[in-house]
């Protein structure tokens, strides 16, 4: 099915999609483990290109499955600023070195994770209303999308910090990502051209893992208490960002 891939590289790769399905389920925080099973099979930013095409179908799903839960101001308030990050992101990243790649993914987890923990551990309600606080949480999200597809930890730290109730935070990041990623789709055809045909058929022998694990993913959410949720998220956040640290 991939030449020259061991058992345990296929093993890697049909994981990694099985748990982009289970992210856009809603198991937010749970996708980092699917970037870093990706980039160690194909590369950090070659697996970018090939996991996009990806996150699209499944932000589809998602869109389809939540889309009455999503919150528009909230989407408004990321979305512009996002795009300029992935645009920033575009040229930080055409030619980057791979190895300095991946440690700057493992840094942006690492503060990502540590504000969440400063928040859980002062049991701070207050929530931020100052517009630079979803400004820079934009920008800063676009261009780690951009970098290696990892904005869903710093979309976490929003719609964690805003107290987003657990279907509210599926369905706005639902909306949010199948733009952002759209947005996303012609820079990486164009200008890093890792986006091909041979690509392509890799993520249609792939597509059925991702369906498992978002239909898996949904199950497994219905079952989450709401205020079960915000720590699920931040465990599963924590877990990506060890696995990160372990393989960086």
């Amino acid at each position: 099915m991939f030449p020259g891939f061991s058992l345990i590289d296929m093993v890697f790769v049909f994981s990694g999609a099985f748990i982009i399905g289970l992210a856009k389920a809603g198991l937010r925080g749970i996708d980092m483990l699917n970037v870093t099973l990706m980039a160690m099979v194909f590369g950090g930013k070659l697996s970018t290109g090939i996991v996009l095409p990806l996150l699209c179908a499944g932000d589809i799903a998602a869109v389809i499955y939540y889309n009455r839960h999503a919150q528009w101001n909230h989407f408004w308030k990321l979305m512009p600023w996002m795009a300029f990050g992935i645009i920033i992101g575009v040229f930080l990243g055409k030619d980057m070195n791979e190895l300095l790649f991946r440690k700057i993914m493992a840094v942006i987890i690492l503060i990502t994770v540590i504000s969440m923990l400063v928040m859980e551990l002062r049991k701070s309600i207050a929530i931020p209303s100052h517009p630079l606080f979803a400004a820079t949480t934009g920008v800063i999200a676009g261009i780690t999308t951009m970098l290696g597809n990892l904005a869903g930890a710093f979309s976490n730290l929003y719609f964690l910090a805003m107290r987003v109730s657990k279907n509210n935070f599926i369905g706005t990041a639902a909306w949010l990502f199948l733009f952002v990623n759209l947005f996303k789709l012609p820079f990486q055809v164009i200008f890093w051209k890792n986006i091909n045909l041979g690509t392509l058929k890799t993520d249609l022998i792939l597509l059925p893992a991702v369906a498992i694990g978002f239909i898996v993913g949904v199950m497994i959410v219905n079952r989450i208490y709401e205020e079960q949720y915000r720590k699920v998220v931040i465990i599963l956040t924590l877990i990506g960002a060890a696995v990160i640290f372990l393989n960086r």
